[in-house]
């Protein structure tokens, strides 16, 4: 078992250890968010049934991880199925699914184990089929104790249904208290939202170079650093999740206000709006 913050470089294959020696260990993300696109297309593509597409991509949901885990990441969050497939998508596909979760579960438990990895999971997880909920539990219950990366699975899990559910708590909460919504406040929502154990997302992956949230975490990607790739989930890997890093660490965040490279234009403005008088 390793210890919470150790760092397992040593770990990393030679091309990932090329791509973290170029990172700057102390402005790594806290929290990296994925939305995992591409499975049906990379299956498409080489004319496989879309389960098989699934399939590669757990494969590559278990390397992320583990390389997330090497480098001390503490967040990796990954929407994994969405409120909107389960209500779409055709029924034997979903079926399926549920089984490769089960499958994934129980599969990999010894590796999260191995790697120190805790996992949880988001979403509306009681509209899931039982024996499915079982085992998720059970993957919960076993490495709770576990000190690194916190793998969090979104399942049956919709940014806008998140809102729903906190606005419906925080409702309920004001009425037992017989507290006005004028008090209300940002932070009362967070309270009440499946995330409010962690951190906002930091960087926000997207693969299969498609421009778009779907649905997810809508709330706490608001300053969020966005990365699309053309990658399809299947092949990506740990070094395409450094990559997106050293992509994230070349930004500068604002936060609405002015950064460093703002400040120097201006001043360099007023400069020449002198020499001019």
């Amino acid at each position: 078992m390793y210890p919470s913050g150790t760092l397992r470089i040593d770990e990393l294959t030679p091309e990932e250890r090329t791509v973290y020696a170029t990172l700057k260990p102390e402005r790594l993300p806290e929290h990296i968010a994925i939305i995992m696109d591409g499975n049906g297309r990379w299956a498409g593509h080489r004319s496989l049934k879309r389960f098989l597409g699934h399939q590669q991509g757990a494969k590559s949901v278990q390397l992320v991880t583990e390389t997330a885990s090497r480098i001390g990441l503490p967040w990796l969050t990954l929407y994994a199925f969405s409120l909107e497939n389960n209500l779409r998508r055709p029924r034997p596909e979903v079926n399926f699914l549920m089984r490769l979760l089960r499958s994934y579960l129980e599969s990999n438990l010894q590796r999260m184990m191995d790697n120190n990895v805790r996992i949880r999971y988001i979403g509306r997880i009681h509209e899931l089929p039982s024996e499915v909920q079982d085992k998720m539990s059970w993957a919960e219950e076993a490495t709770a104790r576990n000190t690194g990366t916190t793998l969090t699975l979104a399942l049956n899990y919709g940014g806008r249904s998140e809102m729903v559910d906190a606005f419906r708590a925080l409702s309920a909460e004001l009425k037992q208290k017989n507290l006005s919504p004028d008090h209300i406040t940002e932070e009362d929502i967070h309270r009440h939202l499946y995330t409010a154990h962690m951190p906002d997302p930091d960087l926000l992956i997207r693969t299969s170079g498609e421009m778009r949230i779907s649905n997810y975490l809508l709330w706490q990607i608001a300053y969020t650093e966005i990365f699309v790739t053309e990658r399809l989930w299947p092949d990506f890997r740990g070094i395409h999740l450094l990559e997106a890093i050293a992509d994230f660490q070349r930004r500068e965040r604002r936060y609405g206000g002015l950064g460093e490279a703002s400040g120097a234009v201006d001043e360099e403005a007023d400069r020449l709006k002198i020499v001019a008088r």
